[in-house]
């Protein structure tokens, strides 16, 4: 079972102090010596600020926090469809928190003239956000019938009903597909298996049941971005619902359920063990001034510097150009470079990015991007290995910038050693 976050951790995140990125540290040998590389501490990207989050630190058993989270109660006869086979309730058997986590458990006994129950839990009325990235860690049950969802529903919907009020399902897992989750957005004349949707499948026929997994969204004007463990699996724009209405640009609330039954997963069997268990680490809720998913090349907290290393030696600048202690074969220095909002999807890589650096006079020079990767635990960020060319030699600083997929960075500073 993995480890959720420490208690300490948690608080750093709930005070907005510095968010360390702690880069593996690399071990080289020389000779009878180990070289290992500082650890990179930076402001939390002023793309993405935490502005909500419940990190269900509460005591062993007791309810949710009811200043953020609604326990909605009854069962399909409310007008939620799908003919589920559960009684929501409100009780702590069905939902409480335990050890830093949620649990929503779904129980087989007869509760209401209903079989099971189980809880949904809503943000309605209390948060309800327009745009920004979305992302629960969750550990999801097992077994025919088992219907997990972290999902968002528009504020509107009393007004205007569903699907006219927008759905964003951010993850949902069917029990008899325990290695997929599906990701879908619903909308008018768009809802139910109409709605554009793609599944994300985890590696190596594990289970999603078996460790804890993030599932994000990046939700902005006209786009929604859909992740699982930092991987982006699908981007969807106006143009995935030709001729029909986008319904994506106002406030939504969440929603976090534990569903037995319906239309889509069918019922329980005889192999389905209960109690089942969805168990919730964390719930976070970033959102940035301006939406944009323009690539920042991040910087040094009290200047324009940028973050940087060299990814050989892992020392910070001034970098030497042609450097005969750089262990790379053409004595190069290699630039890691921290870059947020650059998307990977599944087999990309340094293709995605090109990089740039420019002189004091404007003079423009490429810059081999050799290698693209996000750093773990901070999906937003992506580390960018650049190589520096030998007509920088005699600079004693130059701007470096990246594009991705067209759209241009920010420019920071990195300071060289003129040979």
């Amino acid at each position: 079972m993995s480890l959720p976050l420490s208690c300490f951790a948690k608080r750093l995140l709930r005070r907005r102090l510095l968010i360390l990125i702690v880069l593996t540290c690399l071990a080289c040998s020389l000779g009878a010596g180990v070289l290992r590389g500082p650890a990179v501490a930076a402001t939390p990207p002023t793309v993405w600020s935490l502005v909500w989050s419940d990190e269900f630190d509460g005591p062993s058993g007791a309810a949710v926090d009811s200043t953020k989270w609604t326990p909605e109660i009854g069962n399909g006869a409310m007008g939620w469809g799908n003919h589920e086979l559960e009684y929501y309730t409100g009780r702590t058997d069905n939902a409480y928190q335990s050890g830093g986590s949620l649990v929503i458990k779904a129980i087989k006994e007869n509760f209401n003239g209903y079989a099971y129950t189980s809880a949904r839990l809503i943000t309605k009325n209390k948060f309800s956000p327009q745009y920004g990235r979305l992302e629960a860690r969750l550990k999801v049950p097992y077994g025919q019938g088992m219907w997990p969802a972290f999902w968002l529903l528009g504020s509107n919907i009393d007004n205007v009903g569903w699907p006219t009020c927008g759905e964003v399902d951010i993850m949902e897992n069917l029990g008899r597909e325990p290695s997929i989750i599906h990701g879908t957005l619903h909308g008018p004349n768009y809802s139910g298996g109409a709605g554009p949707t793609a599944s994300y499948t985890v590696a190596n026929n594990q289970h999603f049941s078996d460790s804890f997994h993030t599932f994000a969204v990046e939700w902005e004007p006209n786009v929604v971005r859909f992740y699982c463990d930092g991987i982006l699996y699908q981007t969807r724009t106006p143009a995935d619902v030709p001729g029909k209405t986008w319904v994506f640009d106002h406030p939504f609330f969440i929603i976090l359920n534990l569903a037995v039954g319906g239309d889509w997963p069918g019922g329980p069997d005889a192999t389905t063990v209960f109690p089942q268990n969805l168990v919730v680490d964390y719930v976070r809720v970033y959102q940035r001034q301006t939406p944009s998913s323009v690539p920042v090349v991040l910087t040094q907290e009290s200047d324009t510097r940028a973050l940087a290393l060299d990814s050989v030696l892992w020392s910070q600048d001034p970098f030497t150009v042609a450097s005969d202690i750089n262990f790379s074969a053409d004595h190069h220095t290699r630039v890691m470079l921290l870059v947020a909002n650059v998307d990977l999807r599944p087999g990309e890589g340094a293709s995605v990015v090109t990089a740039t650096a420019r002189d004091a006079q404007g003079t423009p020079y490429s810059l081999v991007v050799e290698d693209v990767e996000k750093v773990p635990s901070f999906e937003w960020i992506t580390q960018v290995t650049v190589i520096l060319p030998d007509q920088l030699k005699s600079l004693s600083e130059a701007q470096v910038s990246v594009t991705a997929r067209g759209q241009p960075s920010n420019e920071a500073l990195v300071r060289l050693t003129p040979q």
